[in-house]
């Protein structure tokens, strides 16, 4: 069977536009998939915040049925940057032209169900604007989960018809749901506003439609998979992620391999190895004066890099933050989000002494020294659909201290104090005692069990998370939907 020919929709990409991983997934597993051999394009919403100087624009607009007739929009073409595979941005500035991604600070967009149906029936007529029908599909999240929902009614026996789609979940918590009588405007037949489709509570679920319709589901790692299927982790869908089990694989995310590496990284101090450990020091002593912690080589450096919020567990690492820095160590926190969590850690910051650094914001050159710097990165997270940072901190040897779920689970191996085997700490469940105990226990291993604690720094570093292998798991699911959809 030959290689399936792809593309990608998404309501972001790093490189053009991003608010979290999603973004980075969808600049790189399409860059991996092309250097596989795969002939695979993007197409995105030209935000006004994406810059078009390096775009090319297509010469013709392209029509969109949507709300009470056709809108149309201008057609710019780039590269994800480095490589060689197309990114089509649909230009449409009264949707689109706001400053914003999804949502006003503070507020809500009224019409996201509109903006985001454009962009889904955007796709499809692209197709059509280019004479390219692609084999599948691949869709992320809710904001593009109604192209399943279109080729399975609207361009049904049509020559779109054929198109598998692959819906890949990155985080089941962030669904919308929106008033039913915005239905109409999205032209999907009103037959679908039931509870095997698109109803949700009496609301419209992009979301619950695609994952109906969609030929096969991903989800960013293979615990995740089983978790969504479960009251505890499936936000609501678990019955129909328990219903489409047979077509959902766990598939982990990977990392820029190239740009998180130690030996090569601009942003750190000094490069090092797992070969040659001297460099971390030397980074560790350059990430102390930074932050204006006392320069020991002896004390524990705990480095955090989050978006400050529930699902991280933001509020059991400020509660058990003075029972953390009474086991003296150092601790150094980089991230934003909520605003009284942002709020504490200033104040904490000011009144921190030597010992504790609070940055507020976000820094993509300090993350990459708090990688290197640290000996230890906290990442307590409720849940944890996949994860990078974990997956940063070992390529570091910076040994992770997680919450035993999702990718965290799957990608760091616990520390064996019998055998010496493993890649950090876990814990299985958040409290507060149980998160303290699991830093206490990382804390003692590091100056107690030193060389236990560089073995594992040494095994993590040589782990591999390159998106080769994702790309090959992604190929797998490819040829699966592609049979699936054509009966072979």
């Amino acid at each position: 069977m030959p290689k399936p020919s792809i593309l990608f929709a998404a309501s972001e990409c790093a490189g053009f536009v991003k608010s979290g991983g999603l973004g980075d997934v969808v600049a790189a597993l399409p860059v991996a998939l092309h250097a596989a051999g795969y002939d695979v394009r993007l197409v995105i919403p030209r935000y006004d915040v994406i810059p078009i100087d390096q775009a090319t624009r297509h010469p013709s607009p392209l029509g969109v049925p949507i709300g009470g007739g056709e809108a149309w929009c201008g057609v710019f073409e780039s590269r994800i940057p480095g490589s060689e595979v197309p990114v089509y941005m649909l230009d449409h500035h009264s949707l689109f032209g706001r400053g914003y991604l999804y949502d006003p600070p503070g507020s809500h967009a009224p019409d996201n169900l509109a903006r985001f149906a454009f962009l889904c029936r955007g796709a499809l007529q692209l197709c059509r604007y280019l004479h390219w029908t692609p084999d599948i599909i691949h869709v992320h999240d809710w904001p593009t989960a109604l192209i399943p929902v279109y080729l399975n009614t609207v361009e049904r026996g049509g020559p779109l018809g054929q198109i598998a789609t692959v819906m890949t979940i990155h985080n089941l918590a962030h669904q919308a749901r929106f008033p039913a009588r915005e239905l109409a405007a999205t032209h999907i037949p009103a037959s679908e506003f039931r509870p095997d489709s698109l109803e949700d509570h009496g609301g419209v679920s992009p979301f619950k439609g695609g994952l109906y319709h969609a030929t096969k589901l991903t989800t960013v790692s293979p615990t995740y998979a089983r978790e969504i299927r479960t009251p505890e982790g499936g936000h609501g869908l678990d019955g129909i992620m328990r219903f489409r089990g047979g077509d959902l694989a766990g598939i982990l995310n990977g990392i820029d391999e190239q740009v998180w590496n130690p030996e090569t990284d601009p942003a750190i101090a000094a490069p090092f190895s797992a070969n040659d450990l001297s460099g971390k020091a030397a980074c560790k002593r350059a990430l102390q004066r930074e932050m204006g912690l006392a320069e020991r080589d002896d004390v524990p450096l705990i480095g955090i890099v989050s978006r400050l919020s529930e699902q991280k567990g933001t509020d059991m690492i400020l509660s058990a933050l003075p029972r953390l820095l009474a086991l003296d160590t150092q601790v150094v926190v980089l991230g934003s989000g909520d605003p009284g969590a942002e709020g504490y850690l200033h104040m904490r910051s000011h009144f921190g002494g030597n010992r504790f650094r609070a940055w507020i914001g976000f820094s993509e050159d300090l993350a990459h020294r708090i990688e290197a710097g640290s000996d230890l990165f906290l990442m307590p997270s409720r849940f944890e659909p996949c994860g990078l940072n974990q997956m940063y901190s070992q390529r570091y040897g910076t040994l992770p201290i997680v919450r035993a779920t999702g990718g965290l689970d799957d990608t760091v191996e616990q520390f064996n104090p019998d055998t010496g085997e493993g890649t950090g700490f876990k814990l299985s469940h958040l409290t507060l005692d149980s998160l303290v105990d699991t830093v206490h226990w990382a804390v003692y291993t590091y100056r107690k069990k030193r060389p236990a604690f560089e073995a594992m720094q040494k095994r993590a570093m040589r782990k591999h998370f390159g998106w080769d292998v994702a790309a090959e798991h992604y190929g797998e699911v490819y040829d699966w939907a592609v049979r699936s959809r054509r009966g072979v």
